[in-house]
């Protein structure tokens, strides 16, 4: 019955899905019309199976920017491919009563806040974006501003509940893990052949374009994947994209990687995957050297050497291991590109704008153009939002936070992801099987940091998606513990994955 089903769900989905974009592109454009077909799919399987939607979002994310930018501009459509494989999933996962509850009562304490965050956030809305609707002069659009600022904002929120229902046992955690550890590898791959083909010259770069496009990353000098891209080797200038829209999103990719890489490492009972955990390990540290992202070639290092010192089992053999990661590192970096000229652009990026001191002038800017309660619009410093209206560019979160949605929201924003530290702090502790232990506290140590961070992380993908979904996972592992299978872990692991 269920073969037949499928059976019959396949070509009807493909039928209606095509339909819908050759109506769109013969109105709209061919590019339309593709993205439409692909929504109209992705909705269609998310919603019939929920478990294989999410599962092709953690697929589709770290490839949407080179998928959307070669189809030629990138149309805007295209940005729209996640929410279609999340959003019917979790319509349908939340009809489940018995964990839609079991789920609640693990969070309750982070409900009052969420409320609140969801109150400001559409009083704000309404009464500030809304009013500016009816004053706006084309082509600013501060409705549509406003609701591309909420999903943003509060958009990935649910996922906490989508990789809670998503992880049933310790099997779909081991499929997790492993599927993350292929999409690194595969990514930090493409980005190694997207740098030697720029070093090569199979790739034009940044050399012959004019004006401002000389100095910053342009979808002009885009090569092979991704998006926007920087390459002048004249002036010393690298920015490299990787698989995503812009540099900053593969930066941040290469930062949450290293984390769930690691976890990776600690979790699998299998050698090979284990070797593969540090291949990719290796592979996001010369990446971080390679693509020119300085907040990468600082925090990804520190990363890895401080959950080293905080995973590793207490031997003589841990300071053995960190001068080895150490000399290995020097040695990759060296081998491959001129390190000291990387050092040198973070000094110099560094004393020119010291983080401290760029955070506090933001902080002063925003607060001087804040007046009264609520902010100045929600999406008005979304950087995604610009395409729609006026935005400005406020590079630190909590700035921008301020300025969106005003100082309640911003408390109340606080408030939530510091209660959610402290549970999902409290879950990984209560945890007493060691290796699955040590990935929880990798995990929580990512949530932490980007709880804190006071950069952009939760507004960027693929940060914004992984900061939820890995709470939600970390929520469940007591559960998993208690659900641990007591025989053939690994040789079931994909099979029961996905399973639908």
């Amino acid at each position: 019955m269920k073969g037949q089903t499928l059976t019959r769900f396949i070509p009807l989905t493909i039928g209606v899905s095509v339909s819908a974009g050759i109506l769109l592109g013969l109105e709209w454009g061919i590019e339309a019309g593709m993205a439409s077909a692909v929504i109209v799919l992705s909705m269609a399987i998310s919603y019939c199976y929920p478990r294989a939607g999410l599962w092709m979002l953690l697929i589709y994310l770290p490839f949407g920017g080179s998928i959307t930018y070669s189809i030629g501009d990138g149309y805007p459509l295209f940005h729209l491919i996640q929410d279609a494989l999340f959003i019917p999933a979790l319509i349908v996962l939340m009809q489940s009563r018995k964990s839609l509850e079991q789920f609640l009562r693990i969070i309750k304490p982070l409900l009052p806040t969420l409320w609140v965050l969801l109150a400001v956030s559409l009083v704000t809305l309404i009464f500030v974006n809304g009013v500016q609707q009816l004053q706006q002069e084309p082509p600013d659009h501060p409705l549509l501003i406003g609701i591309l600022g909420f999903r943003v904002l509060m958009g990935h929120i649910p996922l906490m509940f989508g990789a809670y229902c998503l992880i049933r046992n310790q099997q779909d955690l081991l499929f997790l893990t492993r599927l993350q550890l292929i999409l690194i590898l595969i990514c930090c791959s493409l980005g190694l052949v997207q740098y030697l083909l720029l070093v090569n010259g199979a790739c034009p770069g940044s050399s012959h374009l004019e004006g401002y496009a000389v100095y910053k990353a342009s979808l002009q000098a885009r090569c092979l994947v991704g998006g926007s891209l920087l390459y002048n080797p004249e002036l010393n200038l690298i920015r490299l994209p990787g698989t995503f829209v812009a540099p900053w999103q593969w930066g941040w990719f290469l930062i949450s990687s290293s984390f769930i890489a690691y976890a990776s490492r600690l979790k699998d009972p299998t050698k090979v995957w284990r070797l593969l955990s540090w291949v990719a390990l290796l592979l996001i540290l010369v990446m971080a050297v390679l693509s020119g992202q300085r907040i990468a070639l600082a925090i990804v290092p520190t990363t890895l050497l401080f959950l080293i010192v905080l995973t590793d089992r207490p031997t003589g053999l841990v300071p053995i291991k960190l001068g080895l990661f150490v000399l290995f590192s020097l040695w990759i970096a060296n081998n491959l590109v001129t390190l000291e000229e990387r050092l040198e652009s973070l000094i110099d990026r560094w004393n020119a704008s010291p983080p401290h001191t760029f955070m506090v002038e933001q902080f002063k800017w925003v607060m001087k153009a804040q007046e009264g309660l609520l902010g100045n619009g929600l999406g008005r410093a979304t950087n995604s939002a610009r395409i729609l209206g006026k935005t400005q560019l406020i590079e630190t979160y909590y700035a921008k936070l301020l300025y969106e949605i005003g100082p309640i929201g911003v408390l109340a924003f606080l408030v939530m992801v510091s209660i959610l530290s402290i549970l999902t702090f409290k879950a990984y502790r209560s945890i007493q099987d060691r290796s699955l232990s040590r990935m929880g506290l990798c995990l929580w140590v990512f949530i932490l940091f980007v709880s804190y961070n006071t950069y952009y992380p939760l507004s960027v993908d693929p940060v914004e998606v992984y900061y939820w979904f890995f709470a939600g996972v970390v929520l469940k592992l007591p559960e998993l513990e208690a659900k641990k299978s007591k025989s053939g872990l690994g040789n079931r692991c994909l099979a029961n994955a996905i399973k639908l």
